[in-house]
């Protein structure tokens, strides 16, 4: 089973990339991110031109989210379903396909340390693990993808020292991520890249970043044990990164033998 996430940053403007992509690379289940369309606006029936069941939570302006499956996706949760008052930000999508239970996420950015969007960043990871402890199981095949808007390590992070305790990259959100993998989940793609340098996942549109290699690996591929034990393979592709009006991610996929 191949899975893949992707931030697409307007599935609108990069619709053609993502079925170009999907075509050649075959993937079985695509987590989409930051769609910035309403459901009505999602091209799901062109991705069901190429098999894919399409499980959308939209949103304009900036959020939304889907998961992509070829397949029945069962079980779909938009939302973090707590009882308490849903977020009005549709950032998280919950389904199961083929016994795997995959949970979507476009975890909020935090725009500057200290500002009201950072508080409202940590208490969503701190809301997220929460619903994870209430609604599912570490002992069950899980995989949490997403644009999870914090780089763990400095090896994650092409000039640390530039970045430390700026948003993305400083303690308190680091910490809130190692809380959420607290759940039961490991990192896929370090499972095959130990200790590699320069995997990145984000260039900023800014300062010609891509060009320069200023990247951040903020785009992961999280499983539980039992998944992770199958994991064969993870990397992120650059090479929708190149392209014409690109999104300022590149898509994560991971393999596994199941």
């Amino acid at each position: 089973m191949r899975i893949v996430t992707w931030n697409v940053n307007s599935i609108k403007v990069r619709a053609d990339q993502v079925l170009d992509w999907s075509a050649r690379n075959s993937p079985d289940v695509v987590c989409l991110q930051e769609l910035k369309t309403e459901d009505p606006g999602f091209p799901s029936a062109r991705f069901a031109e190429l098999g894919y069941t399409c499980a959308v939570s939209g949103q304009k302006t900036y959020n939304g989210v889907a998961i992509l499956a070829k397949g029945e996706l069962t079980d779909v949760v938009a939302g973090f379903a707590d009882g308490a008052e849903e977020d009005p930000q549709r950032r998280i999508l919950r389904a199961t396909y083929r016994g795997i239970r995959v949970v979507d996420c476009y975890c909020p950015n935090g725009e500057e340390v200290g500002t009201d969007k950072y508080a409202y960043k940590l208490r969503w990871y701190a809301r997220l693990r929460a619903a994870l402890d209430a609604q599912e199981d570490t002992k069950e095949p899980l995989v949490l993808v997403g644009d999870m808007n914090v780089a763990p390590e400095p090896i994650d992070v092409h000039k640390p020292e530039r970045w430390e305790g700026k948003v993305l990259f400083s303690e308190p959100e680091r910490a809130a991520l190692a809380t959420l993998r607290g759940f039961g989940l490991e990192d896929c793609l370090r499972k095959h890249h130990p200790g590699e340098s320069g995997i990145f996942s984000w260039w900023d549109y800014r300062l010609k970043a891509w060009d320069r290699g200023w990247g951040l690996r903020i785009d992961h591929i999280l499983a539980t044990p039992s998944l992770l034990a199958k994991c064969t393979a993870c990397n992120v592709d650059k090479e929708p990164r190149a392209h014409e009006r690109p999104s300022d991610h590149a898509p994560v996929v991971a393999d596994f033998d199941v």
